[in-house]
């Protein structure tokens, strides 16, 4: 058997201030950091053998905040786009207690086009309620210039596939920590959830998701 756990960001700045982020940079809010220690104790006694991130400051600093409060293990960055490899702290020796966080823009948020930068209240005025929140929501449509959640779903998808579900049917306790609509996109495979019931899915900030497997990649009641 093996365990994926799928955590949601911590909340941004950009997120605090109610703007657009899409593949923007911005840190954790205060608010965020605060919140890294309640996240972290869900994950106490789990044992964790690999976990997947994008490039995005929000999500790394999530990663980061959370092993803060786990001593007993350090997180070793390796980016999977471009071969390149980093490593947070200077560490000598590698050990168990490393552990691998493979970086991936495959996991970014969607893009956002037009829209990153902007105020959310004031695009909801401009282009009413319903548009936006099929924008931000629905499965085809694009913000202007941007992704759809399909567009996201065919590129996390066949990541999620080459990497992460071949860890787990090797029995690896795997934990994704990404955007919103690159987390829905992956629930929405692993749950088989239609196109139209996706729109109704949201996942809040530090929102800790969690499943079993067995060998087979088939799905086992926890």
């Amino acid at each position: 058997m093996s365990k994926l756990f799928l955590l949601r960001h911590l909340k941004s700045q950009w997120n605090q201030d109610k703007e657009f982020a899409g593949w923007v940079d911005n840190p954790l809010s205060n608010e965020g950091i605060l919140a890294s220690k309640k996240v972290a104790q869900k994950l106490i006694g789990e044992k964790i053998d690999g976990v997947y991130t994008s490039p995005l400051i929000r999500n790394m600093e999530t990663v980061l905040r959370i092993f803060e409060h786990n001593p007993n293990q350090y997180p070793l960055f390796i980016h999977l786009d471009g071969g390149r490899m980093q490593r947070w702290g200077n560490f000598t020796d590698i050990n168990s207690d490393d552990i691998p966080v493979y970086v991936s823009e495959k996991l970014n948020e969607r893009y956002y086009g037009e829209l990153q930068g902007l105020n959310k209240e004031k695009i909801y005025k401009e282009y009413g309620q319903q548009t936006v929140h099929l924008w931000r929501r629905g499965f085809k449509e694009r913000p202007p210039g941007g992704e759809s959640l399909k567009d996201v779903y065919k590129r996390t998808t066949p990541f999620f596939k080459k990497y992460i579900e071949k860890d787990l049917t090797r029995g690896k306790n795997v934990l994704v920590v990404a955007s919103h609509n690159s987390l829905r996109a992956i629930v929405k495979y692993i749950e088989n959830i239609s196109d139209k019931d996706i729109a109704d899915l949201e996942l809040p900030f530090g929102d800790l998701r969690q499943y079993q497997f067995d060998v087979k990649f088939t799905r086992v009641a926890l």
